[in-house]
């Protein structure tokens, strides 16, 4: 028996940053995002032999261990181990699981795309399908949160998490005392193909440390940093504004705001943006992009550019002569999914 897993990687549009604890305990947050056909994927399957094997892939590391009811956070895998002791002590009454696990993702870590929380997403999805537990996409986000957060203590917002779990185009509020509310957006199929037509995505091959640059807002919001907090209010307030947008189909209005978006996240923490990020913006401007930003707390990954889909070609080639990679990303309106395959 085979147990396979995938959830899909998000795009964050605008809000990002307002999803920290520290924010939106005190003001609430607002995130815009959308899920895209690039995935993390987990793999499960049973042994007999009393071992746990995980085997991340793309990464080419491998760790076996006795299975017990609790392992050692220790290693180059502490999302995979944090998960397995998670499930072992609140879903398996404790008793130890035998397995190989094995990940990978099409984003390297440190993307911007939240690779490490959907594969999170994906592995506990694995394991809801091999357990049969009774977990909704509010139970696996929150679940996925709380191993990341509390468990492993790993810096990071929340929206991933749900945006993985539940797929497709999200408006998402966040609150103290942990409530989340997801509100599903329906796009006419016009926006969403003409939102694809003028998106493109570019890896700047530089994969950062968000946990880092994240701790940097943290510090700041928690010392109530005027500049700082001030800049985060006009972020929750373009996700609305784009929101609305998009319902309306109002692409002026949306690359407008990702612009002031982007304007305000660099200031939220130096280390979001540098010099290389701010020529590399200015690059896409010069060469048939309206608007930019870079995806996820900053520092590198991928940037997300719009133009009119009439430059968009430009806008690749002119990409194409620099050293990282161009993507060109559709949507997807599904989140996390799992499957069992029976051996003959």
């Amino acid at each position: 028996m085979l147990i396979r897993a995938k959830a899909p990687l998000r795009l964050g549009l605008a809000g990002g940053g307002t999803d920290i604890a520290a924010y939106y305990n005190v003001y609430g947050g607002y995130v815009l995002n959308a899920t895209i056909d690039m995935y993390a994927y987990c793999i499960l399957e049973p042994r007999e032999d009393g071992n746990v094997v995980f085997r991340a892939a793309d990464l080419e590391q491998a760790e076996t261990y006795p299975a017990e009811s609790w392992l050692p956070v220790a290693g180059a895998l502490p999302l995979h181990i944090g998960i397995y002791n998670r499930i072992v002590a609140d879903y398996n009454q404790g008793r130890p699981l035998s397995f190989m696990m094995t990940t990978y993702s099409d984003a390297p870590a440190g993307s911007g795309l939240g690779s490490s929380s959907t594969m999170v997403v994906a592995i506990i999805k694995a394991f809801t399908e091999w357990l049969n537990l009774p977990l909704g996409e509010y139970d696996i986000a929150s679940l996925a949160y709380r191993i990341e957060r509390e468990d492993l203590k790993l810096a990071g917002g929340k929206q991933d998490q749900y945006a993985a779990t539940f797929g497709g185009f999200n408006f998402m509020e966040f609150y103290g005392d942990e409530k989340v509310i997801v509100n599903p957006l329906r796009l006419k199929r016009w926006i969403r193909n003409e939102l694809e037509a003028s998106l493109v995505l570019y890896y700047t091959g530089v994969s950062r440390e968000s946990a880092r640059i994240i701790n940097e807002q943290i510090e700041n919001t928690e010392k109530h940093q005027e500049n700082s907090i001030e800049n985060m209010h006009a972020l929750k307030k373009q996700a609305v504004v784009m929101k609305e947008a998009l319902l309306k189909g109002d692409f002026t209005g949306f690359a407008e705001g990702l612009t002031k978006g982007w304007l305000a996240k660099r200031h939220i923490a130096e280390s979001i943006s540098n010099r290389f990020i701010d020529e590399l913006y200015h690059y896409a401007l010069e060469h048939g992009a309206e608007s930019a930003k870079i995806s996820g707390a900053g520092g590198g990954g991928f940037m997300m550019m719009y133009s009119n889909p009439c430059n968009r070609m430009t806008l690749i080639k002119a990409l194409k002569k620099k050293e990282g990679q161009v993507m060109t990303p559709s949507f997807t309106e599904i989140g996390t999914q799992a499957w069992t395959i029976y051996k003959n």
